[in-house]
């Protein structure tokens, strides 16, 4: 795959998640203000728990990721994909540390 295709699908993807997530979860949460609840949502049953369970483990291995590269290799601002890690989520965070790594990587 071209490096230009690869960068554009992480945007799109990133985007493209980051919108379904505005649109599905936001609005129930701006109805309720109830951000403990909607936290412990993914827990209502075995199934959603599992892949909630999936999703802190991803943001886990993203965040050791981050910080092991940004001590061994230099790569700057990956705390901004962690952020992004909690909110919108994994998907968009990934895909930022990965423009941001292919960028900085680019550059030196």
């Amino acid at each position: 795959m071209q490096v230009s295709w690869f960068r554009t699908l992480l945007i799109l993807i990133a985007a493209l998640f980051t919108v379904a997530f505005a649109l599905v979860v936001v609005p129930p949460l701006l109805e309720t203000g109830d951000v403990l609840g909607a936290l412990l949502a993914g827990f209502v049953n075995p199934y959603a728990a599992g892949y909630a369970m999936d999703t802190i483990a991803c943001w886990c291995v993203l965040t050791v990721w981050v910080v092991h590269e940004a001590r061994t290799k230099g790569i700057r601002h990956g705390w901004i994909a962690v952020l992004l890690g909690l909110a919108p989520g994994v998907a968009a965070g990934f895909a930022v540390y990965l423009l941001l790594r292919m960028k900085q990587e680019d550059q030196a």
